[in-house]
């Protein structure tokens, strides 16, 4: 079926990994940083260091006390109380467990999400990796539960802006451009994700948002909705 994937789908594409030494709390990294080892042991949970929880914009606010936050707090907090609904947890990380350039990143089978420390400094930075990756948590919702390992797209595919189509062909492999033509296009549209994931936080996803019709076989097939 190739709506759905099951995959680890970060912001950006990746530049020529530096590799440096390793801390001994993240011996487990061979790679060194700044490279998928590095980000794949912060996915797996085994590099930790100076991974923090976000609970609401205050705790991202602190971080960065030269910041004003204030007008994109309430779509922040929207998005992070419906996270937390679907047991959806989201993390500022060190700049060295992601591959160069790489802002965030969804994790499909731990579902956590990671923002890159190093870029949050910026309102329209932060809420555009969050309403992105928000938004691949809601793909994952709608391939019937956030706790399978599945995404798949939530808008046809003629329904996503052409900019988006093209933007994605320049950055993303053929193979993962549907999914991310949409992302990308929720991440730069203020309130998209926050209704996307209010709707998975409320099971209204199939209601709220009709499957399409690859999508809607995949979950009649699997027991999740009726036929």
């Amino acid at each position: 079926m190739n709506k759905i994937i099951n995959t680890i789908i970060g912001v950006g594409m990746c530049a020529a990994a530096t590799t440096v030494p390793v801390q001994a709390d993240d011996s487990k990294i061979t790679q060194g940083y700044y490279t998928m080892d590095a980000m794949g042991c912060m996915l797996l949970e085994e590099c930790t260091t100076g991974v923090t929880q976000i609970h609401t914009m205050l705790d991202i606010a602190v971080q960065y006390p030269e910041t004003d936050f204030i007008p994109v707090t309430i779509e922040f907090n929207r998005m992070i109380e419906s996270l937390k609904r679907v047991g959806v947890n989201v993390y500022l990380a060190p700049e060295h467990y992601f591959p160069v350039a790489n802002r965030g990143v969804y994790h499909t089978v731990s579902n956590n999400f990671y923002l890159n420390r190093r870029f949050m400094h910026r309102p329209h930075v932060l809420m555009s990796v969050m309403r992105h990756e928000g938004w691949h948590a809601a793909q994952d919702c709608m391939a019937g539960t956030i706790d399978n390992s599945m995404i798949a797209i939530i808008k046809p595919e003629e329904d996503v802006p052409m900019l988006w189509r093209e933007m994605v062909e320049r950055t993303y492999p053929k193979e993962s451009r549907p999914w991310e033509a949409e992302a990308s296009w929720a991440g730069r549209t203020e309130g998209m994700t926050a209704k996307a994931l209010e709707a998975c936080a409320e099971n209204t996803m199939w209601s709220v948002f009709e499957p399409t019709p690859l999508t809607r076989e995949w979950l009649v097939d699997n027991g999740y909705i009726n036929d």
